[in-house]
């Protein structure tokens, strides 16, 4: 049911390339954290935001391209179901995308910020992809980009290649930890049984050498 005294006004943002065989029946399946935690029965029900001026949560199938700018009153609770939508989104993606998720205090107003009363206001970045590989990729040009932006205004872009290099030697290490663990739970050569290790293995990103 719609929360119309809900703590906060929760904000999804994001744009999410996803796989040419995706039809909108598995969209509805992945996106129903969503549009059931806002009390709808359908995501044709539920695609609109709590705002008119926000275009909701559309489905390019020209383009397929997951277009996502929605929001909906809500509570704590609905950090629960980011999770769930995530793992649905995985299967569906072509490559790695970043969801924004902003938690707005429905009661801060301008006589608390008056009044030095610190709002309840919550950021979260979450990132979504068909790998692990695709999903480091996105983090990493995200983080490339901030960084350069940053220090853009102290320094000229060509003497910043030492720190992207540097950032990508990260980004190596951490998918190369990541490969030998999945490595390491996979049961020994010529043994019996399977082992659901989820994404595994797989190229490095882009950048990452």
């Amino acid at each position: 049911m719609p929360r119309y005294n809900a703590t906060y006004e929760i904000h999804v943002h994001g744009d999410v390339p996803l796989r040419a065989d995706v039809v909108f029946d598995q969209i509805q399946d992945a996106m129903r954290p969503l549009w059931s935690y806002a009390g709808a029965k359908s995501l044709t029900e539920g695609a609109a935001s709590a705002y008119e001026e926000e275009p909701g949560i559309l489905f390019d199938a020209h383009s397929h391209r997951l277009q996502i700018c929605w929001t909906t009153p809500g509570e704590d609770d609905f950090r629960q179901n980011l999770e769930e939508l995530c793992m649905g989104l995985n299967e569906l993606t072509e490559t790695g995308a970043a969801l924004e998720v902003t938690f707005y205090d429905a009661d801060f107003d301008e006589e608390d910020e008056a009044s030095g009363r610190e709002s309840r206001d919550d950021f979260m970045m979450l990132f979504v992809g068909p790998t692990p590989a695709a999903i480091m990729q996105v983090q990493r040009d995200l983080l490339v980009e901030d960084v350069v932006h940053m220090m853009e205004r102290h320094f000229d872009a060509s003497e910043l290649s030492g720190v992207v290099t540097e950032i990508d030697k990260l980004f190596s290490q951490r998918f190369d930890a990541l490969v030998n663990s999945l490595e390491i739970s996979k049961p020994p050569r010529g043994g019996h049984g399977s082992h659901g290790g989820g994404h595994g293995g797989g190229r490095k990103p882009r950048h990452l050498h």
